[in-house]
């Protein structure tokens, strides 16, 4: 089967719901002779080919533009209610989410640290938080893509991949504003407008605003409330097609956040927060007496700031008839400050503040063939550069007047090693990347299609400049930790490096069973590189390097449409074999950190999805995935993990959709809109204790947009999270040495109207 969608520009995705008009996308229209609608085909470009959904023999969920803007998807941390099998870790708080796809996460959250699920804008890989910013507006589409990649992209992933592609100039003029207002003070605006300069320039402007009341109530005077949101993000493109053999694309983006610190929310332990440390000196722990779980009482003015400023150009090239050379270069630059109060009481029990400064260069230069023959290929090369700088800094106890001589002070850190004493350390860290990949398609039969790929990657990586320090409670250093033996000069560094080689690749068949089913099966092999353990505090032994994690892979499949194209049923079936993941590791009784792998995990699973169009008014769409994750074998916190669940792994997730369009009088329409989305009990650290453990919820949003036949404007009425779902978007135990389990909470329920207009 080589039915192939042609052309060099990129096509628009139209929206999933067939029928949901929000954004509007075009109403689905009868099939000749069919007195139903039909389901709208998805157009994707996972394989670095624009294709039919249907036609991809992979695992991927695409979610359009439209359907973005009807799910009030807003932040990364919202696409877990459209795609089964994925998981969003917020450890550092919303504009910076932790992708667990399958099972495969992360558990070392450092702000060096590139995550085994690659983050894509426009083809951009965006490896660090920092770089990343805000991307969830004014796009044509998101793609999932669940399993290893390698052979397609220019980064190697064990996990999978999240593309985020913005909308493009067309050769149409026009755009759209909307602008909204919500609880908590929540105003909002997005809009975006395409001019067209010449036959062949056209110019793309999008913007996003977003300014909210923090939804964690400050109890403390003077102390602003927590998690509230004041952000931007504006993106220039600019399209040159000055032939049918010439595509070429410019783009700027600038990104900004500062909102106030995370909604942290610590429940005591027996003996209060911070129980352990200061009933050893004769004082009380903190219980948050007066305090409901969406309160706090803490006397430390936290701020978080994001920056982020890129450039990119995409250029196609079409050689003849049958070649394609692409090219894609991007530059990233991004900045990451902010402090916190990890218990959120008057303590200062554990406050801490990081900086992150990256940069990141990178260049994907691939030739992709469209032979009229059996064989087609992709062949490319790809190389990145990241350079970022670090700092870290911890109190602990810094409250506690020690030695009583009625100041707090260095004095009393040197009195009594570890109490009321503060530790920081920092460094410059640069990682370079290049790889040669292919991935190859031949047609055995009309139906039989037999694909493979291999990737070659170079990685290597450098720390230099690290040093870690003993401070006072003011931040004064007093003795040089690492490079070590606390009588270095303050003043002394040191630095590591690896490099790492590797051979990786992928193998399948799909054949095609009817016109409209497809099955396939494939094996894949995935790899993470070798990461640098910046949790390094208090000993040179932490300053050491984790070996690259490994997955190999299997996945048997099939996509189909039903019932004359009414009926869109796919599904997936897999098995990982999981080793050396990259996981931190903490000595109980010293307290040292070391970045380790866990030798050996398994994960099997499966997925659904269906799309049904009911009525030419109605659409139910759902999904659910199934993991089975098991550790073999390996040890985490000094305690043997052997049988317990990954973490950020719930047994069950499902999602499910109902999209109704009524007339109303007039020549008005109503589009209504209910989400719901289910994770069953997971956990969020490898020795599955009950404290870190989340049990099942389930999060529903619902919206209204009224509208006239001509589509114009609209009105928009939404709410999220309906029933006021409480659940926690990160949780870890620290009760045996601070006397707590660190919680942070989810948003509450939130709703507001949009008036929207395009032109």
């Amino acid at each position: 089967m080589k039915t192939r969608l042609t052309g060099y520009t990129l096509l628009s995705v139209v929206g999933l719901t067939g029928v949901c008009n929000v954004g509007w996308a075009d109403s689905p229209t009868p099939r000749s002779g069919s007195s139903f609608s039909v389901l709208e085909e998805i157009v994707v470009t996972s394989q670095k080919r624009t294709e039919s959904l249907q036609e991809v023999p992979v695992s991927v969920t695409a979610i359009s533009g439209d359907e973005l803007v009807a799910r009030q998807i807003r932040t990364a941390e919202d696409l877990v209610m459209g795609v089964p099998n994925l998981q969003v870790v917020s450890p550092l708080g919303e504009g910076m989410p932790v992708f667990s796809l399958r099972g495969i996460s992360m558990s070392d959250y450092s702000l060096n640290q590139n995550g085994p699920v690659a983050v894509y804008y426009d083809e951009v890989y965006k490896g660090n938080w920092a770089i990343q910013g805000i991307g969830m507006f004014d796009l044509e589409r998101v793609e999932v893509l669940k399993g290893p990649q390698g052979t397609l992209y220019g980064r190697n992933t064990t996990g999978g991949a999240v593309n985020l592609i913005a909308r493009k100039p067309t050769g149409e003029p026009g755009g759209y504003l909307s602008l909204g207002y919500g609880n908590y003070n929540h105003y909002m605006a997005d809009g975006a407008y395409e001019a067209v300069l010449t036959d062949s320039l056209g110019l793309r402007l999008a913007f996003t605003y977003d300014d909210a009341d923090g939804h964690m109530k400050s109890k403390y005077p003077g102390v602003p409330d927590l998690n509230d949101t004041k952000q931007y993000g504006v993106r220039a493109t600019l399209r040159y097609q000055p032939s049918d053999v010439v595509d070429v694309v410019l783009g700027a983006f600038i990104s900004g956040q500062k909102p106030t610190g995370r909604s942290i929310s610590a429940i005591p332990g027996p003996t209060g927060v911070g129980g352990p440390i200061y009933n050893e000196l004769g004082l009380s722990g903190n219980f948050r007496d007066n305090l409901n779980r969406r309160e706090f009482r803490s006397q430390l003015d936290t701020y978080r700031e994001f920056k982020n400023h890129a450039l990119f150009a995409k250029a196609d090239f079409q050689l003849n008839d049958a070649l394609t050379l692409t090219s894609i270069t991007s530059w990233d630059k991004g900045e990451i400050d902010f402090n916190e109060d990890s218990d959120g009481t008057e303590l200062i029990l554990g406050d801490a503040s990081y900086f992150g400064e990256t940069k990141q260069i990178t260049q994907d230069l691939r030739l992709t063939s469209d032979f009229s023959g059996p064989l087609d290929f992709i062949v490319g090369v790809y190389y990145s550069v990241e350079d970022l700088e670090n700092r870290t800094d911890l109190l602990f106890a810094a409250d506690v007047d020690l030695n009583e001589d009625g100041v707090i002070d260095a004095q009393d850190c040197l009195d009594n090693f570890f109490i009321v004493c503060g530790f920081g350390n920092s460094f410059d860290q640069k990682k370079t990347s290049y790889a040669f990949y292919s991935d190859v398609t031949y047609e055995l039969t009309e139906r039989l299609i037999v694909r493979g790929g291999l990737r070659y990657t170079h990685d290597k990586g450098k720390v230099t400049d690290f040093s870690a320090h003993l401070k006072g409670p003011d931040g004064t250093p007093l003795l040089n930790i690492i490079p070590g033996n606390y009588d270095f000069p303050l003043d002394a560094t040191t630095k590591r490096d690896f490099r790492d080689d590797n051979v990786s690749g992928k193998i399948g068949l799909d054949y095609t069973l009817t016109e409209d089913i497809m099955v396939y099966a494939n094996y894949s092999k995935g790899y993470r590189a070798a990461a640098f353990n910046s949790q390094a505090f208090f000993s040179p032994d932490e300053l050491n390097v984790a070996e690259p994690e490994e997955v190999d892979a299997f996945e048997v499949g099939f996509k189909s449409e039903l019932f004359d194209r009414r009926l869109r049923l796919n599904g997936a079936a897999f098995m990982y074999f999981y080793d050396n993941q990259q996981v931190l590791d903490v000595d109980g009784l010293t307290s040292v950190q070391l970045l380790v792998n866990l030798p050996e995990s398994e994960i099997l699973g499966a997925e659904l999805d269906v799309k049904l169009q009911v009525t030419n008014n109605l659409v139910l769409s759902g999904g659910v995935g199934y993991l089975d994750s098991e550790i073999k074998k390996g040890i985490s916190n000094g305690v043997d993990v052997s049988g317990n669940k990954l973490q950020a792994a719930p047994e069950w997730s499902f999602s499910g959709a109902i999209d109704w369009t009524v007339d109303l009088w007039g020549g008005w329409s109503a589009d209504a809109r209910l989400d719901a989305s289910y994770r069953s009990k997971y956990h969020y650290d490898l020795a599955n204790t009950e404290a870190a453990t989340e049990d099942g919820y389930t999060v529903l949003n619902s919206q209204v947009r009224f509208y006239p036949v001509d589509e114009s404007y609209g009105v928009t009425l939404w709410v999220k999270n309906l029933t006021d779902t409480f659940y926690s978007p990160a949780k870890y135990d620290v009760l045996s040495g601070f006397g707590y389990i660190y919680r942070q909470v989810n948003a509450p329920r939130t709703y507001g109207v949009s008036l929207d207009f395009r032109f």
